[in-house]
Parts: structure tokens; sequence; C-alpha cells
């Protein structure tokens, strides 16, 4: 399965497509559309567009992810991010993919495990989860990859996935509740707990 993310901007829209089984992801492709900075607003609206319909037509995701409009500096910001919103959708409805949206919050929670995480935390997990050499650049790209990694982690079978992965990891086989609480399966309990075995 492939999934495109998306993370909308009138001057930098950043993406990213990542193809998974469900537990393992690994990167299609990733970058940012830079708008011309003297163009005119409408003129910014038409790169965006015509850029994200010929990666959609590269990529053929399975669907797109887009993160949801939640705040803006001001209104004539939250104006502009939805215009860029607007067309990010129109060329994946164009190109018949089903669209997915997800808040700031939801996208955090799907990656780190904590609704309220930094940028920089939600960063270096894009990295560990699709095992990069370093954080995917410019940061527009890393959040499109969180975006779409927010989706798979979203689905049924990606959960069951986890779970079962962390409970075969977690130690004498209990399931992990959280993210934090995973621990590679070949640390001895005594040295994860800071404690002295007993016998």
């Amino acid at each position: 399965m492939k999934i495109f993310g998306i993370d909308p901007g009138s001057d930098r829209t950043g993406y990213g497509c990542i193809e998974t089984d469900g537990s393992r992801h690994h990167i299609v492709v990733c970058g940012a559309i830079k708008t011309p900075a003297l163009g005119t607003f409408p003129e910014k609206l038409l790169v965006i567009h015509t850029r994200l319909a010929r990666l959609l037509a590269d990529c053929r995701p399975d669907g797109v992810a887009i993160e949801n409009l939640f705040h803006a500096v001001n209104v004539r910001s939250a104006l502009k991010l939805g215009h860029a919103r607007g067309v990010a959708m129109l060329a994946a409805v164009e190109a018949g993919v089903p669209i997915f949206e997800y808040t700031p919050a939801e996208i955090k929670r799907a990656v780190v495990g904590y609704g309220r995480a930094e940028k920089q935390q939600v960063q270096q997990l894009v990295k560990l989860i699709l095992g990069l050499a370093e954080v995917p650049s410019p940061h527009d790209a890393a959040d499109a990859l969180a975006v779409a990694i927010c989706h798979v982690n979203s689905q049924p079978q990606a959960r069951v996935s986890a779970a079962m992965a962390m409970t075969a990891a977690s130690p004498r086989g209990r399931a992990a509740t959280s993210w934090r609480h995973y621990r590679p399966a070949s640390a001895p309990v005594a040295l994860r707990r800071g404690k002295p075995a007993r016998p």
C-alpha cells in the first residue's frame, strides 16, 4: 500500500510518499514544492496543483493524507493555507485517490505517541520509523511524511501489527501500552529496570 502525505502551504508545500505492508514502511519520494516568491497568489496555487498532480500520477498512491487546517497566525494566513489545501485536495480528487484528513495533534499522537510533541520529536521519529540516515529535508517534507505515517498507523491492521510486535518484544510477553514502554528483546529485564536480577 502506498500513502501520499501532504503538508500544505502557500509558499512551500511538503509532500512525502511511503510504501508499507502495515508494519514496515519505506520512503518512495519526498520533498517540497516551493512557489515563486514574486508570483501572484493564483500563480502559486497553480504551481502547487500542477506539481502535486504530476507527483500523484507518478506515485499512484492508494490514499492521500493531508494535514487539516487547525490554526493560523491570522485570518489572512488561514485563508491562504485554506486555498493551498483546496488545490491539493483537488489534485487528489482529479487523480481518483481517496483523501484522509488529520489534525496536527492526531499526527503527533500517531507518530510519537503524544499529541503535544515538539516538531523536532516528530521529525526524529519519522527518521527512525523509515530507517533514514538523517531527518528528511526540508522540514515540510518530514512533516508530510509524518502525515502519511499517521494514516498508516491509524488503520486497524497497523495497530494490530504494532501491538503484536510490541508484545513479542516486551518483558515476559506482556503487551506494551505505549512506545515509551518498548524495550529491545535482547536487553535483560534487570538492566531495563535498573534493579538487580532476582535468582
